[in-house]
């Protein structure tokens, strides 16, 4: 461990670095910023000492004038990278994890990633956050809009464990203080604060510099791990329609996580067909200590694998392409045993550095018909049929089981879905300067998005069939009439009826609203009346 003490003090990076034109934009190449300079810090104080000199400096461009914050870079819209930026305070130096006696729990600083957190924290804890599988996704980021990867239907989320958060913020009168907020805090601003940091999402309330976790989950010594995938040629929509029901189906009935099916964790990526020349990918992964057909987490994997990949549909083949942002697995058609921590090695990936728009939706129950029709049409077999994009895709996770256990008071509203999904392009910009013209890709996703929902205005609204959208993967759309035609507003999609209470920790804790983006929480309009 080391201690702040004993870091090399923040670093400012100004247009004329080397380092500049790298830490001036994230993974999303879409979205390049010109900010007066970038900020790396290293220690909480220093969080606190260069956000007081961000907030107190005139800006130098008056179009340019908001401070943000940046962990692992991996923001999908303008929210940390936009041409409003004037400061990025970037926290990423932090990324130390140690056990802190005092707090008893295990400390995780703010630009740790996931991937410190089982190359790191596993080995020296015995216990793993149930955190996202893309290794580079900062956990700044993540833990605060509620965060779940491939344990979270046996563990949980993120937030569910987090007992402290530490969070640099601006006072009514520009100075800033260093606060530590408790799940237990005697304080109900304070104990406000820390619930605004397990599902209100990041850049909303100050900079995040440290958590702190109790009771960290066990992962399984072993799981099995398998992936498979359907060539496109020759899917016909009749059996197109047997594998996306048939998915849903099986996790509408395995939502309890005190059994291997309940605990069993999939991705399906429905990828564009590319004029037939793509893949539709399927990675699965359970608990179980052999492959021993007797073993309770060999046999879920087994019914899970009959049950999807059935005769119904055409005969599945080893994984030779990407699935989303996971890169290829050949070698495990067959489930195939292995430490935790090596399958979760297999599976690491963030993408390559390209351009990228991303949707989200929570679903309560399987898809309609209509749902799997408009998914067929857009997956390049009727609509939108001049548009071949192998990296355009749907990307369905199983959701829910121990998710949905009544949980601690967090911020995250949505408990009781069985799968959440993520719609997904990429493509590549030739330079800085030239976008690469994204309009056609923007259209295909927008498109297929509103055909999904269309009998709900064109998004998944909260209540009923679906349950709204996640934070973590924003979304300016839902603020668009004419992408988003219900008569929800992307607030109630994101945080249901936790928005109020959003509000006033808003007001409270950022007077002064230094902290904005797009989706911003908004103060609340009572405050001070």
């Amino acid at each position: 461990m080391s201690t702040p003490s004993a870091r090399r003090p923040a670093i400012t990076v100004k247009p004329d670095d080397v380092r500049y034109p790298a830490l001036s934009r994230g993974f999303n190449q879409r979205w390049i910023a010109v900010p007066e300079y970038v900020r790396m810090v290293t220690t909480p104080q220093g969080a606190a000492a260069a956000l007081s000199e961000a907030v107190n400096q005139p800006a130098a461009d008056p179009a340019r004038t908001r401070v943000t914050v940046r962990s692992g870079g991996h923001c999908y819209e303008d929210f940390v990278c936009g041409d409003d930026v004037r400061v990025i305070l970037d926290v990423s130096p932090m990324c130390d994890m140690y056990y802190d006696a005092g707090m008893e729990g295990w400390c995780v600083e703010a630009g740790a990633t996931n991937w410190h957190v089982y190359s790191h924290l596993f080995p020296r804890s015995g216990g793993a956050l149930p955190a996202g599988s893309c290794y580079s996704v900062g956990l700044g980021g993540h833990i605060t809009g509620g965060g779940y990867g491939l344990l979270s239907r046996q563990a949980g989320l993120t937030v569910d464990y987090l007992y402290a958060v530490e969070v640099a913020v601006v006072t009514e009168h520009r100075t800033v203080e260093l606060v530590v907020a408790t799940r237990d805090d005697p304080d109900p601003d304070r104990r406000d604060l820390w619930w605004a940091h397990t599902g209100g999402g990041g850049g909303n309330f100050g900079v995040v510099t440290r958590f702190w976790f109790r009771d960290l989950p066990t992962p399984p010594r072993h799981v099995l791990l398998t992936a498979r995938s359907w060539d496109w040629k020759g899917f016909t929509q009749e059996q197109f329609t047997h594998l996306v029901g048939a998915y849903g189906e099986y996790f509408a009935a395995h939502q309890d996580p005190g059994t291997a099916s309940g605990r069993l964790f999939t991705l399906l990526a429905l990828t564009h067909s590319n004029s037939g020349r793509n893949q539709i990918g399927l990675v699965a992964q359970v608990d179980a200590e052999s492959d021993d057909p007797g073993d309770e987490g060999a046999a879920a994997m087994r019914e899970f694998l009959e049950y999807v990949d059935s005769s119904k549909i055409p005969d599945s083949k080893p994984m030779r392409s990407s699935a989303a942002e996971h890169g290829p697995i050949p070698d495990a058609w067959h489930p195939r045993l292995m430490p935790w921590l090596t399958a979760t090695q297999a599976l690491n990936g963030s993408g390559q550095n390209r351009c990228g728009k991303y949707k989200s939706a929570y679903l309560r129950r399987p898809f309609s018909p209509r749902q799997i029709e408009a998914m067929w049409d857009y997956l390049g077999n009727r609509a939108h049929c001049d548009y071949d994009n192998p990296e355009a895709l749907i990307q369905i996770d199983s959701y829910g089981s121990a998710v949905n256990r009544p949980p601690r008071d967090t911020a995250v509203p949505q408990r009781d879905s069985i799968l959440k999904m993520q719609y997904q392009v990429y493509w590549r910009r030739p330079n800085d300067t030239d976008p690469g013209h994204p309009e056609r890709h923007l259209a295909w996703i927008r498109d297929t998005y509103q055909a999904t929902f269309a009998d709900t205005g064109g998004v998944p609204v909260v209540g009923g069939r679906a349950d709204g959208c996640y934070i973590n993967y924003p979304d300016l759309d839902l603020n668009d009439p004419e992408w988003n035609t219900s008569t929800q507003p992307w607030s109630q999609l994101y945080y249901k009826d936790a928005y109020s209470r959003l509000q006033r920790v808003k007001a409270r804790w950022d007077p002064l609203n230094m902290f904005r983006h797009g989706q911003s929480v908004e103060p609340a309009p009572d405050i001070g009346a």
